[in-house]
Order: structure tokens, then C-alpha cells, then sequence
């Protein structure tokens, strides 16, 4: 079933290859995507999902500052009651020393990430993600 899927960087983020190899791989997955950009501030990114109801958020960052941005802007998104069930993960380079410590990585789950993927993730894990969510009127459900 085709879903929404909104694409973004995180504020501080201002790669862009990252963005364009997902939204590839996820238009070739069947969906639509709507790609933010880079440095995308937080405010036009909750903003967006409001305005399009996405089934899923995904977040990708390459610069080591995912951690820090990621919570802030989970934040934010799940401070909107329209977007509290919409599925949101975050990719990439997450932190700047190396791959996260297990802890952090619950803290960003605990925060408001349904998945979190560090830069040994493969696409097959988002891919994977992808087709377990079900899409509904008011964003996306994780199948449990």
C-alpha cells in the first residue's frame, strides 16, 4: 500500500546525497515523498508534517549532531496531538565521537523515536520499517 513518507534533515545538517538516496530508495519502495531538504529548521518541519499527515517521518543526518537535534525536534513533533502516533525515525551519524552508547540510543527511543538507525544500519532496516507500518487516516501505526 502506497504511503506519504516526509523526508528531512536536521536544522543543524546541511548535507543533502543522504536525502536523495532515501527519497530514491523510498519512491522506488512505491511511496511518495516529500523531501525537506537540509538544514531545515524545526518549527517548517512540524509544520509540514501538520499540513501533510505524512504515514512516516524519517530524519537523516551525517554531521554528528543527530543526537542533540533528534531530541529537540522529536520534542517538538510530539508536542502536536496530530502527530502523536505518526511513526518518526532518525538515521545517520548520530553522534560526533562514533556510533551512539545503547543508552543514548533509548533516550532518543524514549523521547519519541519509533526506530533509530546509526550509521551501521542498513537500508534494509529502514525498508524493513517501511512495509511493517500501516498507513491510517491520521499518520501511520506501527503493526506489533
Amino acid at each position: 500500500m502506497k504511503r506519504l513518507v516526509l523526508l528531512s534533515s536536521v536544522s543543524s545538517d546541511a548535507h543533502t546525497w543522504n536525502l536523495v538516496y532515501l527519497q530514491l530508495l523510498i519512491e522506488e519502495l512505491g511511496h511518495d515523498v516529500v523531501n525537506l531538504g537540509a538544514c531545515v529548521p524545526d518549527g517548517l518541519l512540524v509544520e509540514s508534517a501538520l499540513r501533510h499527515g505524512p504515514d512516516l517521518v524519517v530524519l537523516s543526518t551525517v554531521n554528528g549532531h543527530g543526537y542533540g537535534d533528534g531530541k529537540r525536534v522529536i520534542t517538538a513533533l510530539r508536542a502536536q496531538q496530530a502527530l502523536r502516533n505518526t511513526p518518526v525515525v532518525i538515521g545517520g551519524k548520530l553522534g560526533v565521537a562514533g556510533p551512539l552508547e545503547p543508552e543514548r540510543v533509548d533516550e532518543l527511543r524514549a523521547a519519541g523515536f519509533d526506530a533509530v538507525f546509526g550509521t551501521d544500519a542498513g537500508a534494509e532496516e529502514l525498508r524493513r520499517f517501511i512495509g511493517d507500518l500501516v498507513p491510517t487516516s491520521a499518520g501511520g501505526e506501527l503493526v506489533t
